[in-house]
């Protein structure tokens, strides 16, 4: 099993990034997917997380209306689309295989988002 996120950076207050995470080595369209991310000195925290036909989706509260989930099970690709984006989203963000945080199995290592002015 490899997935390797990529799309970090460094984006201003208000800004946008997009997320890509690259999956091998498994069922990709067979898979629940989700977005977790580690702030700064503390834990892992649930982002988001998109069903394996991508029909159902479900969002953390803070992100919600600013983040979109989506996959392309044809590429094996999936994607966060981070809009609005505060200085609070600073974080490690991850691609993992399952759909609730306590289920998550495989984890990618991480692309950082920083958003500072």
């Amino acid at each position: 099993v490899q997935l390797v996120e990529s799309g970090g950076g460094l984006a201003q207050p208000g800004g946008s990034l997009r997320l890509s995470c690259a999956a091998s080595g498994f069922s990709f369209s067979d898979s629940d997917m989700m977005w977790v991310r580690q702030l700064p000195g503390k834990g892992l925290e649930w982002v988001s997380s998109i069903s394996n036909s991508g029909r159902v989706n479900s969002y953390k509260g803070s992100v919600k209306g600013r983040f979109i989930i989506s996959r392309d099970n044809a590429k094996n690709m999936l994607y966060l689309q981070m809009n609005d984006l505060k200085p609070e989203d600073t974080a490690l963000y991850s691609c993992a295989r399952g759909f609730v945080a306590s289920d998550m199995s495989e984890r990618g290592q991480g692309t950082q988002v920083t958003v500072s002015v």
